[in-house]
């Protein structure tokens, strides 16, 4: 995948930045996303709020790494869409992330914390939902 790139012989900042993320945390809203990605050794590389329609472009240009999403109806369709992408998508329920805000809680906090559960090796993952499970759940939902 990184062959598709359009890096230069001298690539910018951003452009270095970008191809050292290794794992990424996405905080889940209705209109704004937050972003939190680290490098192989941890350290912050990217901290970036987006909008709803640019997160499939942002992840798009990003090498093939790890994502974290807290689990909720929304994230099982991203998971989806961002696996198409050769991202290694895993979802964690809410209260697995809990432990890793290190301050108060806002979407940079959250990502940042999803970031850091998702690398754990310990941790317990909720399975990706195929759309007709997501229906059939919706269906025993209204009765």
């Amino acid at each position: 995948m990184i062959e598709s790139y359009s890096l230069s012989d001298h690539p910018t900042k951003e452009e270095k930045v970008i191809m050292n993320i290794t794992t990424l945390g996405i905080d889940l809203a209705k209109n704004l996303f937050q972003l939190h990605g680290v490098n192989r050794h941890g350290k912050a590389m990217l901290a970036k709020k987006i909008t709803r329609a640019k997160l499939r472009e942002t992840v798009a240009n990003l090498p093939p790494c790890l994502i974290g999403m807290g689990a909720c109806a929304s994230s099982h369709y991203w998971a989806r869409e961002l696996g198409k992408l050769e991202h290694t998508v895993r979802l964690i329920a809410p209260q697995f992330v809990k432990p890793y805000v290190k301050s108060n809680k806002n979407d940079a906090a959250d990502a940042e914390a999803i970031c850091e559960a998702v690398s754990r090796p310990h941790m317990r993952f909720v399975p990706v939902k195929a759309i007709e499970q997501q229906d059939i759940q919706a269906v025993h939902r209204k009765e």
